[in-house]
């Protein structure tokens, strides 16, 4: 982290505030509202805003400023803001054409692949209006099975390399841990913080993103080409140090009492 006082932090979803399709725990939405009290805060994830309510909203603390929070869901192709509840600022859907291009194209992809898992958990494909969604394992899966059945990535590499070929118009990231995310074509968290820059009128100098997939291919990758400063980070538990380190620094360069953001009413 530089010196420079950052007005915007971001934070991934899944793999980052939490577990894959969990709901964030008790301290970590301490934190989030405790960072809230010092500076905004946006979370841009592949999940649908459905995913937010039950894994990020339902788990904050009663008190709050969710005025100073963004929430881009679907990898930035929605964006909510709050104003006397959750408004909707804009939806780049995809058409119904679209779509239909994007599942048939799936289907085949992970055919070619030969890794279609034996046992699932519910749809394997997900319209989330904005974005197609393939889950390997189905939406229900439990996490052990999902981190056991791509560890290294190698099987949705295979399933990417054909839709890149089969989908040239769109695009196409690995998300959570055995999912892929299919856009229109630009749409991904490169085009969601630069509507944050947009919309805010935060230049990417005074952002900073957290997220666990700031690899090559990964749904997070594409924050990179901004600019702006990021973090790369293993799990839950390693982003909830990197926030407390940086409530600590925001603290010392407001010239605020360490303790200043109270606790949170749960």
């Amino acid at each position: 982290m530089n010196t420079t006082v950052k007005k915007l932090i971001i934070f991934d979803l899944d793999g980052t505030l939490c577990q894959s399709k969990l709901p964030i725990d008790t301290q970590m939405g301490i934190l989030i509202a405790n960072l809230l009290q010092l500076c905004k805060v946006a979370v841009v994830s592949g999940g649908s805003w459905k995913q937010f309510e039950m894994q990020l909203l339902a788990n904050l603390p009663k008190d709050c400023k969710l005025h100073g929070l963004s929430l881009l869901p679907v990898c930035g192709t929605q964006f909510y803001q709050y104003s006397k509840g959750w408004k909707l600022l804009y939806c780049d859907e995809l058409t119904a054409p679209e779509k239909d291009t994007i599942i048939n194209a799936l289907n085949s992809a992970v055919k070619q692949a030969g890794v279609l898992a034996e046992k699932t958990w519910g749809p394997l494909i997900e319209d989330r209006s904005s974005q197609i969604t393939f889950s390997a394992l189905g939406q229900c899966a439990p996490l052990d099975e999902k981190i056991k059945w791509d560890a290294d990535r190698s099987k949705r590499k295979k399933i990417k390399e054909n839709l890149e070929q089969l989908l040239p118009e769109f695009s196409i990231r690995l998300g959570g841990t055995t999912s892929i995310d299919v856009t229109k074509k630009g749409i991904d968290k490169a085009y969601a913080v630069t509507k944050l820059r947009d919309t805010l009128k935060i230049p990417f100098s005074l952002m900073e993103f957290i997220g666990d997939a700031l690899f090559p291919q990964g749904n997070d990758y594409p924050v990179i080409k901004t600019g702006i400063e990021t973090i790369r980070v293993k799990d839950s538990k390693e982003t909830t140090k990197i926030i407390k380190t940086i409530i600590k620094s925001l603290c010392s360069k407001q010239g605020l009492n360490c303790n200043c953001p109270k606790k949170a009413t749960l």
